[in-house]
């Protein structure tokens, strides 16, 4: 069963599609990218899920169900824009929003008594925010995002600010929120953080979805299916000696001792074509296939106007 399930989301602001007709799937207990660049909708997405603003039409699931009033308890949500207040206790505040999420005193107390032992912040709690840097802030905000144990966990470009030591530190968080069973929605520009933890993706551009799926398929399907071959020879093979081959050759080079070869095969179907081709010629030490970067897939399907159709 998915966690979460929108279908045929529409919004508009002043005229302005924000989504059209968005439609995502996330399912239980995995990581789930929702990417796209600036403006694509995913904010106001996330803010319906939150039920901060209602769709014009769609509908929305959350665990099974049509997404209620008293779901707010069930979900966990850092935005992008984050807003603790600057004058008042980080202790005195992080009760009163665990209040706000349904939860008791005493809950609320033991929840944040071993998320800031965690967190090593302990002698933060009659601190106020202005005493704080903007890292030490996040930290604050993303422990009271948790600290009810959602089901489900939103968290929007949850590592600016940090540093890399912080950076480690909540990436560890989130996996190992999600390996005890939360779900987690991750809203990004940081394509490596996407390859390191998501389990599937959605991208959004201009509020349309634009693709949806496994994140090592999607890899695999917008790739140029090329093949990086690893060889030994006295030269670098020239491509007039070697007659018909059923391959056509990218680039040359040198990697790890050995000469490197990347090819276009002519049958993606018969990758082995290409080194029984290559066998008499030369000694081939390895063959990959290339697997894109999601930086690069994110840029071909926003940039490209054939992948829009």
């Amino acid at each position: 069963m998915n966690i979460l399930e929108t279908k045929n989301v529409v919004k508009s602001f002043d005229g302005l599609l924000a989504l059209d007709a968005v439609s995502i799937a996330v399912p239980r207990g995995l990581v789930f990218g929702l990417l796209g660049p600036n403006g694509a909708g995913k904010t106001t997405l996330l803010r319906i899920v939150n039920q901060i603003t209602a769709p014009d039409s769609g509908s929305i699931f959350f665990d099974g169900h049509p997404l209620a009033a008293e779901d707010v308890f069930s979900i966990g949500y850092l935005p992008e824009e984050r807003g603790l207040y600057k004058k008042m206790k980080i202790g005195d505040q992080a009760l009163y929003l665990a209040k706000l999420k349904g939860m008791t005193h005493s809950e609320a107390l033991a929840s944040l008594k071993s998320w800031f032992i965690r967190f090593g912040i302990q002698a933060w709690w009659n601190k106020k925010i202005t005493e704080l840097s903007k890292g030490m802030a996040q930290k604050v905000q993303f422990v009271t995002t948790v600290m009810h144990n959602p089901k489900l966990l939103i968290l929007d470009e949850p590592f600016s600010g940090f540093d890399p030591i912080n950076v480690d530190l909540i990436r560890n968080e989130i996996l190992r929120l999600k390996e005890n069973g939360t779900s987690v929605i991750l809203s990004t520009h940081n394509m490596e953080s996407v390859e390191e933890m998501c389990d599937q993706i959605a991208l959004i551009d201009n509020a349309r979805l634009m693709v949806t799926g496994n994140l090592h398929e999607i890899r695999r399907i917008h790739g140029d299916n090329h093949i990086e071959i690893l060889y030994r020879a006295s030269e670098p093979i020239n491509p007039l000696n070697l007659g018909v081959v059923p391959f056509n050759i990218v680039s040359q080079g040198k990697k790890d001792g050995s000469y490197q070869m990347v090819v276009d095969p002519a049958d993606k179907n018969d990758t082995n074509a290409v080194l029984r081709s290559l066998m008499p010629h030369v000694s081939v030490v390895g063959m990959t296939e290339i697997i894109p970067r999601m930086h690069d897939i994110f840029i071909k399907l926003v940039t490209n106007k054939e992948e829009r159709k």
